[in-house]
């Protein structure tokens, strides 16, 4: 397989973008963990190459997380690059939305992160190089209605990632956010298995606010085309192999038409802006 290029952590790898990632970093020639919570999917993946170490992970479980993140502080040969991909979505009005199904959002895809983070950053800090790429989404700059509880956690997600990417500068250690716009992968069935039937469990009053957002994000997207996971894929590992990635690349459905709005106008027309793209600007209840 030719001289090992160090070793990588891709979180969530079982299916979709983690998978394709694990898969093309370790093409690329670096050995790669790939944690995930389903062994069989991971087992699959590691048969494909002999880089890829499977380790089946619940990062919901406090317990399982500290295991892990101490045998990441004791290898012999530290995380060079990490990849933060594992997350999921549950959706619904604010109102709507258990705290308790808020906290295990915040669970895996804040708090696990910022774990695995801490466990891998001594050992990059000690090889002065590295490479931590987090999972944003588009969403990570304005929510949608009903993605509240979801981009709030991707709202954190870059944070963390602007303020750990000046402290770790001078270690000449990288971190990088990937925006993706909507991509064609399992994370969409697995929020609405979640959510289930909203219509069906929300107070009366809200019925006509999920009818006017849900027609008007079928018009949004009657004329889109949804890639799969590997565009994001690819843009994982270029930003990788660059010698001097960019702070945060964004690619898929969406980006131009809103995220670019977002960059553009200020927080009031924006918000007229999202009001009226999704169908509730002169929605009177």
């Amino acid at each position: 397989m030719g001289t090992i290029k160090g070793k990588a952590l891709v979180t969530g790898a079982s299916s979709g973008i983690g998978r394709e990632a694990a898969r093309r970093m370790a093409q690329e020639g670096f050995q790669v963990i790939a944690s995930a919570r389903r062994k069989d999917r991971l087992d699959e993946l590691a048969k494909e190459n002999s880089n890829i170490l499977p380790r089946p992970l619940d990062l919901s479980d406090a317990q399982e997380l500290e295991k892990f993140c101490q045998e990441l502080s004791s290898l012999s040969e530290p995380i060079s690059v990490l990849i933060n991909n594992a997350g999921f979505s549950v959706r619904g009005a604010v109102e709507d939305v258990s705290l308790t199904s808020i906290r295990n959002l915040f669970e895996v895809n804040l708090f696990a992160l910022i774990r695995v983070t801490q466990a891998c950053l001594p050992g990059m800090r000690r090889l002065r190089k590295g490479t931590i790429v987090n999972l944003s989404s588009i969403v990570g700059k304005f929510p949608f209605p009903t993605s509240g509880p979801y981009s709030a956690t991707k709202h954190a997600v870059e944070s963390i990632s602007d303020a750990l990417r000046m402290e770790v500068r001078p270690f000449g250690i990288r971190v990088v956010t990937i925006r993706p716009g909507v991509i064609a992968t399992e994370f969409n069935d697995v929020a609405n298995r979640l959510t289930s039937d909203l219509l069906s469990r929300t107070d009366l009053d809200y019925k006509p606010v999920y009818q006017a957002y849900g027609a008007a994000m079928g018009r949004l997207f009657s004329n889109i085309s949804i890639p799969g996971p590997d565009l994001i894929a690819n843009l994982i590992l270029e930003a990788v192999l660059s010698d001097s990635p960019k702070a945060v690349y964004s690619a898929g459905p969406l980006v131009d038409e809103i995220l670019g709005q977002r960059a553009r106008l200020d927080d009031a027309a924006f918000y007229l802006f999202m009001s009226e793209k999704t169908g509730l600007k002169d929605l009177k209840i």
